[in-house]
């Protein structure tokens, strides 16, 4: 990211002498454009170093967010700095046009700069190509949970077409004689960094409001904790991006109820395990034991659609239906359900396993539990 700040000052230093020669109103919007795009790196470089801070008590989960809050510091510069001041100057232009001199000048840093920031582009998709596997730009874009590779990849792209803005205006200025060209060519720029200022405000608020894992590692997740003994299933699961690489999950795992505490204390911390040596950057788990009761899980919760979609067994709008989450013991050889009539798991799949007793009757107590029910606890 060094270089392509020098890179970019050098760019913005041969803009403002074209702009100093020609007195272009595009050329000035090129200059204000990477004079906000060396601002952006500056924020980027800021909040990556500032996201390597230790945690705190006042901050437990470190500062990782610090890198989506500086992200989106970079939209604000893009709007004001870049957008909004080049289309002032692009329509102070129209209303009082003026006409273009030494023109070559101008095509000659255009051409340069064109060349590097194609060079630049080029390194962003290339880095870029790593993460995507397989999908689509726009949902690249909306998905990727790094601040730097979204900006980064939005402004070069912005910068290639911003300098073929401002070589169409300037070349219809000198062809016309007319300056307004140059003036529309600026206010064309100045709508161009609007429009990308608001495409990284909304991604990185999103980032930072707190966005889930990705299907894939969802599923992953999901996988390594059913991929023992010690789980039966998954009933619900949270994630949530604490940083770019690092990723907090939250789940509810159904245990046996005839497990001692001891036993399921060390299943949790097996299959936590499991699910740090499959996905490294789940750094901060919590996992939740519970007893499963089918009845109870409430199939419109967020977190146990996550489940069902890292399964595949989801119909909405999240994901195909499929086969859905399989036991970790075929039906048959399962224990029979230890809890006797009156006893009561009132939160089910969706809260704590408390074992409530039952109400006295007037035919008798209920029959007590077994002995492998009551170590469970």
């Amino acid at each position: 990211m060094l270089a392509a700040l020098a890179a970019n000052v050098g760019i913005a230093i041969a803009k403002l002498i074209a702009y100093l020669v020609t007195g272009s109103a595009s050329m000035l919007a090129e200059f204000v454009h990477s004079v906000a795009d060396c601002s952006d790196q500056l924020l980027l470089l800021v909040g990556r170093n500032r996201a390597q801070q230790e945690e705190t008590e006042e901050h437990p989960f470190g500062f990782g967010r610090e890198r989506y809050f500086y992200g989106f510091l970079v939209s604000v510069v893009l709007f004001s700095v870049g957008g909004a001041y080049s289309v002032y100057e692009g329509i102070h232009k129209i209303l009082h046009p003026e006409p273009i001199t030494s023109p070559y000048v101008a095509f000659g840093v255009l051409i340069v700069s064109a060349i590097l920031e194609g060079s630049s582009l080029r390194t962003a998709v290339r880095e870029s190509n790593q993460h995507r596997n397989g999908s689509g730009w726009l949902s690249f874009i909306r998905r990727s949970k790094a601040p730097d590779l979204i900006v980064v990849l939005l402004e070069d792209s912005a910068a290639l077409a911003g300098l073929v803005f401002a070589f169409i205006g300037v070349g219809l200025a000198v062809l016309t004689g007319d300056g307004a060209w140059d003036g529309a060519g600026s206010v064309a720029i100045g709508v161009l960094l609007a429009g990308v200022a608001v495409v990284v405000a909304r991604e990185t608020k999103s980032l930072l409001i707190g966005e889930a894992a990705s299907d894939d590692a969802e599923r992953v997740i999901v996988t390594a904790l059913q991929d023992g003994p010690e789980v039966e299933r998954v009933i619900h699961m949270r994630t949530v991006h604490l940083s770019p690489d690092s990723l907090l999950v939250a789940a509810k795992v159904a245990v046996r109820s005839e497990d001692s505490a001891a036993t399921v204390v060390r299943g949790i911390d097996a299959a936590e395990r499991r699910v740090r040596e499959a996905l490294p950057m789940a750094d901060v788990i919590y996992l939740e034991p519970d007893i499963y009761q089918e009845s109870k899980a409430d199939q419109t919760d967020p977190a146990i659609r996550t489940v069902n979609r890292a399964w595949g067994d989801y119909s909405g709008p999240d994901g195909p239906r499929g086969t859905g989450p399989q036991p970790a013991s075929p039906p048959d050889q399962r224990e029979p359900s230890p809890l006797p009539p009156g006893v009561t798991d009132p939160d089910g799949a969706c809260g704590p396993a408390v074992a409530a007793p039952a109400p006295a009757r007037s035919r008798g107590p209920a029959p007590a539990a077994p002995a492998a029910a009551r170590g469970a606890g």
